[in-house]
């Protein structure tokens, strides 16, 4: 569903005589492997529809997929998307999609073709002239100061749901100067997923025959149409308000500016008439649906990728105290202004464009490049994926808004909001939309993510943000502030500029250095989403986990974690590394039991798996024990004895902590209560899996360090700088869920409260500082090292990954998530 649609372009008429060109010499579409008997692609398009779309780019400009009995071919070169949507724009009408919303909706102007099309678009046009502009602009302002007015200090916000809401008020009061009840809002969010479910599900439907059936699916979606299309009827004839009003709805006639107003004021120049009121539900139907799923998909992105990137952050407030000062009604010259802005826009619609795919129909015969696409071809593009080829987009899963400054971006494959007689007619309506919403609500508002509560795609015919959650923090209101942040400056308070002391989890940034966090590593799409599935896999056929226990565990995303820390790897070095990262946790949470406090259980679960490593021959005991066999038998292949050795004695350290901490809560001596501050830090230090996971880094990388780097004792501290920094940075993270545990919990923060008397603030800032610490004088140490042994300097940079890793995973993982119990914190 694309946000509207526009053109400016006359339409060339049909020829009246077939077209010269020799498709007999065209070349037919080459097949995607991996089609199923009887289901084709269809399992690996629902499975993994970015990643599967994302994949085809390799075998060619335009590929055939197997959908059951059909054949769509999927268009993957932005130069044959751009040559569908403008010059065989009359040949290729809209596709099985769009027109089961035409059933649905009427042939309103987005799924109306050819001279309809064209007449409709120059009714509508008016609307969205610059002239009105500025009207709207003073409108999303409003709303949006209204909207974030109402929130408070320390709500959690849902995200997504809250830019719907702020989304649908923006275009209810914009182009129809209505107001929607609160129930009609809820009831319009409630209905729109399962009619862009249904929407999808029919097109996919064999035979059209089949949307009649009662199937749930069909039920939920004509339920979804009758809703929304009562929701329209309350917004285009309930009571209105002036485009300017402060005061709230006015009389029930429409003001003359709306566009209900010039619906019913125009006449169909195909018929002589005025439009129906059919007509009229048809385009507000349009208008809503496509101007609200969309802007609040992308608006959610946005401020998720703004947690992620606070230096990015920053230099947008800092654009904005200069060009837009703060309660300024904005306006179109403001906007201009606003370049930096624009291209985080950019990049955020870029890297999650809405549309995960739309679909054209072939109508006659037609040569698309090289290809021969014979008629009654579905031809189906997929804007997520042109916007993430790496080929025009380097680093393409990676946030880089600079790529859009001085010309950049790559914009002749940037079709957002399509091209040709398509062309989106509120483009101008969405960027401003975007700008003006993001600038009210980052103003007033300083979010802060809530652990294991990140945003994530889940993919219908649009790409949605769900899962978003922000604790809301009020926006320090000094002239200034957001300059100084953005430039790095320090506060009056000594404290950089985006930091807060006490707030264990700053997301985006380090909590505790202010340092950036790591982007995503530049990886095929769905890949570590694959990676996941198999070691999904790997836990049940192990027997380490059941399938019902899945669910939770995955929220872990063990594989983001990974994903961040070994950027670089991939295939079966990316499946060990998980499966050695979920082992180790499936272990390390059988210790939040009573094995965490009784020595004997500890023992008995750790002196197997100990002994596996020194070589014994432990007869089969457990699932846990048999899948380390494995594991161990991995790690180690192919790898030289120097290396085993040394791996081993180092898996040996980390677990014997295990009983060790065991060992300490039955005796009473937890830390700062006999275990100094000292001992406990050695003791996280190898607990923490670190030194086998840097030495990992060999074997994945497929070679190993020099052995005189091995030997070097600047590389020993560096190693035990790089196990503290992330063990440091975990507590932080999990101070919560640890604190809440019944066994005593060997966290630093904890630690120092109890060992030093001091408040949990001055003990977080304490760890803050220790983990800064710990960074320079890391990098001091690989610059040092780097010079002795240069041909190491891929281990050296793999530990600094590491750190980065785990700050950006801890950020976002549901391993530390508490149950939000309603409490102010």
């Amino acid at each position: 569903m694309t946000l509207l649609t526009e053109s400016r372009k006359r339409i060339v008429p049909p020829r009246s005589a077939p077209r010269p060109s020799p498709l007999a010499r065209s070349a037919v579409p080459p097949l995607a492997p991996g089609a199923l008997p009887g289901l084709g692609h269809a399992a690996a398009l629902l499975r993994d529809p970015l990643g599967f779309l994302g994949s085809l780019s390799p075998h060619g400009g335009v590929v055939r997929i197997r959908l059951g009995p059909r054949t769509v071919c999927v268009v993957t070169d932005a130069r044959l998307v751009h040559t569908l949507l403008v010059a065989l724009a009359h040949d290729c009408p809209r596709g099985a999609v769009q027109d089961t919303l035409k059933t649905a909706f009427g042939d309103g102007l987005l799924m109306s073709e050819g001279q309809a099309h064209r007449d409709r678009r120059r009714i509508i046009q008016p609307a969205f002239g610059p002239d009105r502009m500025g009207e709207y602009l003073a409108v999303m302002h409003r709303v949006t100061e209204e909207r974030a007015g109402r929130w408070h200090p320390g709500q959690v916000l849902d995200v997504a749901k809250e830019m719907n809401h702020l989304a649908l008020e923006i275009v209810t009061r914009s182009l129809f100067g209505a107001r929607l009840s609160e129930d009609a809002t809820l009831a319009f969010h409630r209905a729109l997923p399962d009619m862009v479910k249904g929407q999808i599900v029919q097109s996919l439907y064999p035979t059209p025959s089949l949307a009649r059936l009662p199937l749930p699916v069909n039920r939920r979606f004509d339920a979804a149409v009758r809703v929304l299309n009562q929701v329209v009827d309350q917004a285009v004839n309930g009571p209105t308000e002036s485009p300017g009003s402060e005061d709230g709805p006015g009389p029930s006639q429409e003001g003359p500016g709306t566009l209900p107003a010039l619906l019913r004021a125009a006449t169909d120049p195909a018929t002589g008439c005025p439009l129906t009121e059919a007509d009229v539900r048809s385009e507000a139907i349009t208008m809503f649906g496509a101007g609200t799923e969309t802007v609040s998909t992308t608006l959610t992105w946005l401020l998720d990728e703004l947690l992620r990137h606070p230096e990015v952050e920053a230099r947008v407030l800092a654009e904005l105290d200069e060009h837009l000062p703060a309660g300024a009604v904005p306006t179109p010259a403001a906007l201009a202004r606003l370049t930096y802005t624009r291209s985080v826009t950019q990049e955020v619609v870029r890297l999650h464009a809405p549309n995960a795919f739309l679909m054209r129909t072939a109508r006659v015969p037609v040569e698309l490049g090289p290809y021969r696409i014979p008629a009654g071809t579905e031809l189906l593009y997929s804007l997520t994926a042109l916007h993430r080829d790496p080929v025009r987009y380097p680093e393409p899963l990676a946030f880089r808004p600079e790529r859009w400054q001085d010309g950049g971006g790559g914009r002749p494959s940037f079709l957002p909001f399509g091209a040709g007689k398509h062309k989106c007619i509120g483009e101008a309506f969405a960027w401003a939309e975007l700008t003006v919403a993001a600038a009210a609500i980052l103003r007033r508002w300083r979010p802060v993510a809530v652990a294991g509560s990140r945003a994530r795609e889940v993919v219908w015919t649009t790409v949605q943000a769900q899962g978003l959650r922000v604790r809301l923090a009020p926006r320090e209101q000094r002239a200034g502030g957001s300059r100084r942040a953005a430039r790095g400056e320090r506060t009056a308070d000594g404290r950089g500029a985006a930091s807060s002391c006490d707030e264990p989890a700053t997301a985006g940034r380090c909590p505790f250095t202010g340092a950036p966090a790591a982007s995503p590593a530049s990886r095929p799409p769905g890949e570590l989403h694959a990676a996941a599935r198999r070691h999904d896999d790997w836990a049940v056929r192990h027997g380490l986990l059941t399938p019902a226990q899945l669910p939770g565990y995955r929220a872990y995303a063990l594989q983001e974690l990974i994903g961040q820390a070994f950027p670089r790897t991939r295939g079966t070095e990316l499946d060990l590394l998980l499966d050695m990262l979920g082992w180790f946790t499936i272990l390390d949470d059988r210790f939040d039991g009573t094995p965490g406090r009784r020595p004997a259980e500890a023992h008995a679960l750790v002196d197997p798996l100990i002994s596996v490593l020194d070589g014994g021959d432990t007869p089969p005991q457990s699932r846990l024990l048999d899948s380390w066999r494995e594991l161990w038998d991995r790690q180690r292949a192919s790898m030289s004895p120097a290396w085993r050795a040394r791996a081993a004695r180092e898996w040996r350290e980390c677990l014997a902590t295990f009983p060790a901490e065991a060992e300490h809560r039955a005796r009473g001596t937890v830390p700062a209560h006999g275990l100094g501050l000292t001992d406990t830090m050695r003791l996280r230090r190898h607990g923490s899996c670190l030194y086998p996971f840097m030495n990992i880094l060999e074997r994945v990388h497929g070679a190993e360090a020099p052995a005189a780097l091995h030997a070097d004792p600047a590389l020993h501290r560096l190693r035990a700088h790089t196990a503290d920094a992330a063990t440091l940075i975990n507590d932080l993270y999990s101070l919560e869920r640890e604190e809440r545990q019944t066994a005593a919990a060997f966290n630093t923060v904890l630690t120092l409260q109890r060992a030093r008397g001091c408040t949990r603030s001055r003990a977080v800032r304490a760890v803050r500082d220790r983990v800064a610490a710990l960074r320079r004088e890391s990098e001091a140490l690989r610059r040092d090292l780097q010079r002795r042994h240069p041909a190491g300097r891929w281990y050296l940079d793999g530990t600094r990954e590491l750190v980065a890793g785990v700050q950006a995973w801890s950020s976002t993982s549901g391993r530390y998530l508490v149950p939000d119990d309603g409490r102010r914190r």
